[in-house]
């Protein structure tokens, strides 16, 4: 059973998620889902707090869930796609003693797979446009923040969980 702590990184439908559950299982380790837990403490869905409470609430609400996650847990953790951004949330994970693994993904996976739906706040209004316009923004942050970059293109959730723990060397 592994005993540390890995983070995944990255855009919306580059399977942080997915991935994070399949490397949880692989590992026999917990996972959790800062956006998850953020619902979970608030009691409404991710959605709803950019509308009804605003994108800076939400972020306050994100930096605080996510900095005791990372103090905290043990195990897979997947961050939501904007997390990183926050200033105090890259300095913890810029001084991180685990892995940050950023799961990168091209627009047309990540199309496929998120249906640019209507549960991803920052992409509502032009989809496709605004993932690109947040990878332009965000790809820096993430490329210097991960200890390892894996592609999750046209990759089962298992294939980058297995490439992972190979990547890391890790016993599961």
């Amino acid at each position: 059973m592994f005993s540390g702590k890995i983070v995944l990184i990255g855009p919306p439908g580059a399977g942080k998620s997915t991935v994070g559950k399949a490397l949880a299982k692989e590992l026999t380790c917990g996972f959790v889902d800062s956006d998850k837990e953020i619902e979970a403490k608030n009691n409404k869905k991710i959605i709803d707090i950019f509308v009804e409470d605003g994108e800076a609430a939400f972020r306050v609400m994100e930096e605080e869930v996510v900095s005791k996650v990372l103090r905290e847990f043990q195990g897979v953790v997947a961050l939501g796609g904007g997390a990183p951004m926050n200033k105090e949330i890259e300095k913890i994970l810029s001084k991180a003693d685990y892995p940050v693994i950023f799961l990168d993904v091209s627009i047309s996976q990540a199309a496929n797979r998120v249906g640019f739906n209507k549960e991803r706040p920052l992409l509502l209004i032009n989809p496709r446009q605004q993932w690109i316009n947040l990878m332009n923004t965000r790809r820096a942050t993430y490329e210097g923040l991960a200890k390892e970059i894996i592609s999750t293109d046209s990759k089962k959730p298992i294939e980058v969980a297995k490439e992972i723990v190979n990547l890391l060397e890790i016993n599961a």
